[in-house]
């Protein structure tokens, strides 16, 4: 019985060294891809901004980076971890530094406006029938305040008519698929204002945030195996010294 229970602990303490080693592994490789990453992020030399008080700010203003991270937070139901946002450590190389850096270039798209020049009188037949209607409204930045057209108030799928010049048009917090491609106004300032640069930034910045969160996975894993095999291996050599035979002294 007492060798059986020998063999069976010391099954289990290689388990534990088997799991010991594959954890060190995992937590190696994965520490080799978070210094990769970081190397990655030094190389383009992007930084957060703090003031003298620790807070975050955007465009020297910390209300405006409490709206971005409300964006962050609330809209996208990224999970923030204040702990990434360091003071200390203004790199951007943790998930949510790398999804905060996007959320500020959404944040700007969405609340900025686009100029859109027609260089000659354009009609746009917005309900599809054959012809521009006779009352179709018409359009002029000097007749418009500001020369701003904005899709809120004005009808995108109206027929209407617009002279040459140059229009404002607010993005009024629409992504990609929320403009009208078809409108001579509102298409260009899709392609302006989500342009491939946007498209492009927004994707790099997306790896970097899936990579950062890849590697805490793996590194939480890796240490997880090590804890497993800590406790295999003590169980195993524990199961082996209790079953070993004592020598019994004879009596006097």
């Amino acid at each position: 019985m007492q060798s059986r229970l020998r063999i069976i602990g010391a099954v289990i303490a290689v388990m534990g060294v088997i799991a010991l080693l594959g954890g060190a592994y995992g937590y190696m490789r994965a520490q080799e891809g978070a210094r990769s990453l970081q190397g990655f992020s030094e190389a383009q030399n992007v930084t957060l901004s703090y003031n003298d008080q620790g807070q975050l700010i955007s465009r020297g203003s910390p209300e405006r980076a409490t709206a971005i991270l409300a964006l962050l937070s609330d809209s996208w139901k990224w999970p923030v971890n204040k702990g990434d946002l360091n003071p200390n450590d203004k790199l951007v190389d943790t998930g949510t530094e790398y999804m905060y850096q996007m959320a500020i270039i959404a944040y700007d798209i969405l609340e900025g406006t686009q100029s859109v020049t027609l260089p000659e009188r354009v009609e746009y037949n917005g309900d599809g029938q054959e012809g521009i209607a006779a009352d179709a409204k018409v359009y002029s930045p000097a007749t418009l305040p500001g020369g701003v057209w904005d899709p809120a108030v004005e009808k995108t799928d109206a027929d209407a008519v617009f002279e040459p010049g140059t229009y404002i048009v607010p993005v009024n917090g629409r992504y990609f698929t929320g403009f009208n491609r078809l409108h001579p106004l509102d298409g260009k300032a899709r392609e302006q204002a989500w342009s491939g640069l946007a498209h492009g930034l927004f994707a790099e910045l997306g790896v970097g945030a899936t990579t950062a969160s890849v590697l805490e996975l793996a590194t939480m894993v890796a240490l997880l195996v090590l804890g497993f095999g800590l406790i295999f291996l003590v169980a195993g050599l524990g199961l082996v010294w209790a079953a070993w035979p004592k020598k019994v002294e004879a009596s006097a």
